[in-house]
Parts: C-alpha cells; structure tokens; sequence
C-alpha cells in the first residue's frame, strides 16, 4: 500500500514543479518544446562511437535544472527506473562487436565503448523530456502541441492517458486497502483472490472512466481539450530558442573537447 502511495506522490510531483514561477517555467511552452526537440534529434545523431562529442550536451539540463529551481533527486530517481531496461539493451555489445580501440595506450574493446554510449544517450534524452514536463506541465505541453498542428485525437490520447494513470493508481490503492482490511494478518494478496481482484479492478475503472466522460460532457467537452490560451512569443523565449539550437548545432558539427584539447596542447607547447 505504501509503494502505490509513493508512486501516486511521485506521479504528481512533475505537476507540483511545473507549477514554480522560474525564468525556465515563465518561457513559452513552444519555444521549449521546440528546443528540446532539437536537443534530442542532435543527441541521438551521434555515432554509436562518439562519446566525446555528447559531453558538451551535459550542459543543457544542467543549465535548466540550476535556472528552473528543481531538486536533483527525483529527477534522478526517475532516470534510474529506466536504468535496467537501457543496460538490458546494451550489455550485449560487447559480446558481438569485438573490434579493438586503443585509449591511452590501452586495448579496449569498441563494444564496451557502444554501451558507454547507448547509456549515456538514454540519460541525456530521458533528462531531457523530464525536465520539459517538469517546467512546463502537461496542459501547457498539449496547448504547444496543438500550436503545432499535431492531430486532436494523437494529444487528446496523450493528455487523458498521462492524468488518469493517477485514476487508476488510486482504484489499485482502494482495491487492496479493502482487502487488506479483509484479511489484516496476511502480507500481500494470496494468489487465490489474484483473478477476482483484477476483474474487479477492471469493473470499477470501465465505471470510472463513464462517470468522468460523462463529467466532462456535461462541461462542455465537445472532443477539444482546451488548455487556455497562451500568450504571444517574446524575444527573450525566441532568444532562448536561437540560443540553445545554436549551440547544439556547433556541438554536433565540431568536437568541443577534442577543441579545447587541442587548444591547451599548443598553448602549453
């Protein structure tokens, strides 16, 4: 019971912070979305050996956490819960790509170098979605969506499925709370009762779901999700735009560290 309490709180907390009055959260929703677009599509341009070249893209989210105000922790503790299934998928690369690298002076396999690589593209990208929620919010983002000309039905989908999750969670609370009560020595659910839970779960969500259609039609709901509208693009969100895809273009198109390596090598020579 106390997991899928916790889970409630942590599904809610993007919403408690997108809430915050920062210099990030004030930007328009577009213009981040925008730029976290571009930030992902550069990330994962890189080649499955360009470890170098990503480390310069450290410093958007880091940049965006310290102007945003946001704790670290349960932005890292969300990045963990996908940790396992990205190691999953690349801890085979150094079984089959047995090509040999040399770094500083020592043989490594390249295959270790893709999982290096894979690892550190997943953090970067799911940080990077993270923090676009966690400074916008979901309403603002399916109003940017929409500004976008995404199909009504893709983000009607997208926003209902994203805040009726909490719905869910909280009929799973309730089930077992009532068994729990039923049965308050044993620990668990026993396996006999696994099938008539789940039916009844399965009832009291279809139940659950008519009742809020049938709320949200009877406010008007007309198959438009109306998010309020947004104000007009200031210079300072178009800046922030510009700025940052400048900088992801030139982290893509030359290698910063091996720049700076470079530099300092001829300057101490």
């Amino acid at each position: 019971m106390a997991n899928i309490m916790n889970s409630l709180y942590n599904m809610r907390l993007l919403d408690d912070l997108a809430r915050q009055e920062t210099v990030i959260h004030k930007l328009h929703p577009l213009m981040k979305l925008l730029t976290t677009v571009s930030y992902l599509t550069v990330v994962v341009s890189f080649g499955r050996y360009e470890i170098g070249g990503l480390l310069p893209l450290l410093l958007y989210p880091v940049i965006v956490f310290t102007l945003a105000e946001l704790p670290v922790k349960p932005i890292l503790l969300r990045i963990l819960l996908v940790s396992p299934f990205i190691i999953g998928i690349g801890i085979l690369n150094p079984f089959f790509d047995h090509q040999v690298y040399l770094l500083g002076g020592r043989e490594i396999s390249r295959g270790w170098i893709t999982f290096l690589s894979i690892l550190l593209k997943s953090g970067l990208t799911v940080t990077a979605a993270l923090l676009l929620i966690a400074t916008t919010g979901m309403d603002r983002l399916a109003g940017a969506l929409r500004m976008l000309k995404i199909p009504r039905i893709f983000v009607l989908q997208l926003l209902l499925t994203y805040r009726y999750i909490s719905v869910l969670m909280e009929e799973v609370a309730r089930t077992l709370r009532a068994y729990s009560l039923r049965a308050p020595r044993q620990k668990g659910v026993h396996r006999s009762a696994w099938g008539s839970l789940a039916g009844q779960l399965i009832l009291r969500t279809f139940d659950r779901a008519q009742r809020i259609y049938e709320a949200m039609c009877l406010r008007g709901f007309t198959g438009e999700y109306h998010t309020g509208g947004f104000k007009e693009i200031r210079v300072w969100d178009l800046s922030y735009f510009i700025g940052w895809v400048f900088f992801f273009a030139v982290a893509r198109m030359y290698n910063i560290p091996m720049l700076i390596g470079s530099l300092i090598t001829g300057v101490i020579r």
